[in-house]
C-alpha cells in the first residue's frame, strides 16, 4: 500500500494545478488566477477553475467562486468540509466570504494581494473569530511563481502583447434573446 501524501505534498500539488489553471486564464486574456478544490484526506482534486470575468462578462466569475461551484455541484452539497482550496492569489473579500460559507477547512494561497487581499493583508476574514467557521490558512505556497505570472501578464498588457480582453456586445445579445436593448446610463 503506497504511503499517503503529506499535507505539504498535497498543498504543493494543488498549487501546481492552480498555477496551470492560471496560465490558461492568461492565454484567454483573463487575469491569471487559478484555483483548485481538493480532498484533504488524499489530495484528490475535485474541481479546477480560473478567472472568467472577461469571458463571461460576470463580476463574480473569480477562480475561487467557480471552483467552489464546481465542487459543490459534483458533490451535490454546498458544504465542502474535508476539502481545501488552493489559489494563486490571496482571495478578495467576496472569495474569502465564499470560502467561509462553503465551510472549506484549508486555504492555501500563493501571492499576497496588497490591493484586495482579505485573508491576511487587508482583513482576516477566513479566521474571523466572530464568524461561525474558520479555516487553516497556509500562505506563500509558490508565491514567487504566482507573483511572476501576474507581473508578466500585466507587463504584456501594458506593452499590448497580451491576448486581448474578450469584448461583449450586450445590445446584440439582448436582441438575440428577443429583449429590447436598454441603456441605463442615459437616465
Amino acid at each position: 500500500m503506497p504511503d499517503r501524501p503529506t499535507a505539504n505534498e498535497i498543498q504543493n500539488t494543488a498549487m501546481t494545478a492552480a498555477m496551470a489553471a492560471a496560465t490558461r486564464a492568461a492565454a484567454q486574456g483573463e487575469v491569471p488566477v487559478g484555483a483548485v478544490v481538493y480532498r484533504l484526506s488524499d489530495g484528490h482534486i475535485v474541481a479546477t477553475a480560473h478567472n472568467r470575468r472577461e469571458n463571461d462578462a460576470d463580476p463574480t466569475a473569480h477562480a475561487e467562486v467557480l471552483a467552489l461551484r464546481q465542487a459543490a455541484a459534483q458533490r451535490g452539497v454546498w458544504r465542502l468540509e474535508g476539502h481545501g482550496l488552493a489559489v494563486t492569489l490571496e482571495p478578495c473579500p467576496m472569495c474569502a466570504g465564499a470560502l467561509v460559507n462553503a465551510r472549506i477547512d484549508e486555504l492555501v494561497y500563493g501571492a499576497a494581494d496588497p490591493k484586495m487581499g482579505c485573508v491576511d493583508t487587508l482583513h482576516r476574514l477566513c479566521d474571523e473569530p466572530r464568524f461561525n467557521h474558520r479555516m487553516r490558512i497556509v500562505a506563500g505556497v509558490q508565491a514567487q511563481a504566482s507573483a511572476d505570472l501576474l507581473r508578466s501578464f500585466f507587463a504584456a498588457r501594458r506593452r499590448g502583447t497580451a491576448p486581448p480582453k474578450p469584448r461583449h456586445d450586450t445590445s446584440q445579445r439582448l436582441r438575440e434573446e428577443g429583449k429590447p436593448p436598454t441603456d441605463t446610463t442615459a437616465q
